[in-house]
């Protein structure tokens, strides 16, 4: 049992650094961009990011159990994938609806960026790749989702600067967003030096 909570941490690790889903991937940088401007919305996104890549990633294993050995089986799995988030993601609404109402007024109208973005998608993609076992699963599943907490977190402090009067009105906004998320990509992979394969 300790070998297998180790193995979903170490991978977890690897996912959050060195495949880090924004800055190693680029998967949801344009949600992670969005969910930055706010402090709440950093935590909110991240929250719900995480919990949909880790239960996505544990009924997904299943299905890639089933689906993937079959001829065209890897052809089906996009449809399952989006089939798995959708299903989850109206759970998740109803759960929140009938048992804290008011936090499903203050969700509902930004669980959908959330939800269904390219690092949710990419995370169940990369698991049916590269994941071993049912702990690859879920340590990279939870890890994607700790990755964009990290991501969202970086780009939230440097929002105030790269808004400021010293940068060319041209270049405010998203466009300097996107060259700070490309350095510090950069600064990722030279800090790990190479990008581990799980």
């Amino acid at each position: 049992m300790s070998n297998v909570f180790a193995r979903i941490v170490s991978l977890a690790m690897i996912s959050v650094f060195t495949q880090n889903a924004i800055f190693d991937r680029a998967f949801g940088a344009n949600v992670a961009i969005y969910a930055s401007r706010k402090d709440s919305h950093v935590v909110g996104f991240s929250i719900g990011i995480t919990i949909m890549t880790t239960l996505a990633s544990i009924i997904s294993y299943q299905f890639d159990g089933l689906l993937l050995p079959l001829p065209y089986g890897d052809l089906l799995m996009p449809l399952v994938y989006v089939g798995i988030i959708s299903l989850l993601y109206v759970i998740g609404l109803l759960i929140l609806w009938k048992g804290f109402p008011k936090t499903f007024y203050k969700v509902k109208k930004y669980a959908h960026l959330a939800i269904f973005n390219c690092a949710v998608f990419g995370a169940l993609f990369l698991n049916s790749t590269f994941g071993k076992g049912f702990a690859g699963y879920v340590g990279y599943g939870f890890g994607t989702g700790i990755g964009f907490f990290l991501a969202c977190f970086l780009l939230n402090i440097a929002n105030d600067r790269l808004s400021s009067e010293k940068i060319p009105k041209i270049f405010r906004g998203y466009p300097i967003m996107m060259i700070y998320i490309g350095i510090l990509s950069l600064a990722f992979n030279v800090l790990v030096g190479y990008t581990a394969e799980f």
